[in-house]
């Protein structure tokens, strides 16, 4: 049984504890839509999942109602007593840490796992690709973000949304933008809307993945300049030659190139 509106805040009283803004706190408070996101993981009973942020528990509780075995970290130790209270009886290996600073094959060591998580707006980004680089592990997931990272996750070339997350999730999985979330299930309610994107890995790490996001993310980084340029410091002098070797315009710019043309350049500039 999911939590209600009215448990979570009770819960939250009953521990003195208050969100933190710059913690990015904002609490789950839907059954509905936990169980909806929960549901968009295919997955078999008993396969690993781990949650980042687990808040008050709601998304926890729905995982582990679906029959996952579930890794719940959060980074708030306040909310320790939160969680415990309302986990009690839940087989839920509940984990206090920071996973901004998780090594970067990440804190699972089961083959393969999935990912769940209301991922908090200023550092959710940067974790989830981080463990699509590293993780090998990794087999998909359901993530909830701000809606213009949604965008941002599952942008094709040459849209306004294309960029760096964008490659990356092409680069070793597919995203899907599921639905969106209105800032009224959340408490407090943030000041933007929030989606859930789910993803499957198509591509394991490897070197020249990795190269390939490199170049996306030097590429990207100056996006108003052409390749030529704005790859030069990673490709030296012999850029605009290796550029079309990949068959590439060294004129075209980051938001033009696919996850397969930054794979090609990879390819053939070397490790």
């Amino acid at each position: 049984m999911t939590q209600s509106r009215s448990e979570i805040l009770g819960l939250l009283a009953r521990h003195n504890v208050t969100p933190r803004r710059r913690l990015g706190q904002h609490f789950l408070a839907d059954g509905n839509l936990v169980r909806k996101m929960a549901g968009l993981l295919d997955f078999p009973p008993g396969f690993p999942v781990l949650e980042v942020g687990a808040g008050t528990g709601t998304l926890t509780l729905a995982l582990a109602e679906a029959g996952f075995a579930v890794t719940a970290y959060e980074v708030d130790r306040r909310l320790r007593p939160v969680l415990e209270e309302a986990l009690e009886g839940r087989d839920v290996q509940l984990r206090f840490a920071d996973a901004a600073r998780w090594p970067a094959e990440g804190p699972m060591t089961a083959p393969r796992w999935g990912l769940a998580a209301n991922l908090p707006y200023g550092v959710g980004t940067p974790i989830l690709l981080r463990l699509l680089k590293n993780s090998p592990g990794l087999a998909g997931g359901a993530v909830m973000v701000q809606r213009e990272v949604a965008e941002r996750l599952t942008a094709v070339p040459g849209s306004g949304s294309y960029g760096f997350p964008s490659a990356v999730m092409s680069l070793y999985g597919e995203a899907r933008s599921e639905f969106p979330v209105p800032p009224q299930v959340f408490i407090p309610p943030p000041n933007v809307w929030s989606a859930v994107v789910s993803f499957v890995r198509t591509s394991p790490p490897d070197p020249v993945r990795s190269r390939a996001a490199d170049l996306a993310s030097a590429g990207f980084g100056q996006r108003r300049k052409m390749l030529r340029t704005s790859l030069r410091d990673l490709l030296g002098d012999d850029a605009e030659d290796l550029l079309q070797r990949a068959g590439i315009d060294p004129r075209a710019r980051a938001e033009e190139l696919s996850a397969d043309r930054f794979l090609a350049l990879a390819r053939a500039s070397g490790p």
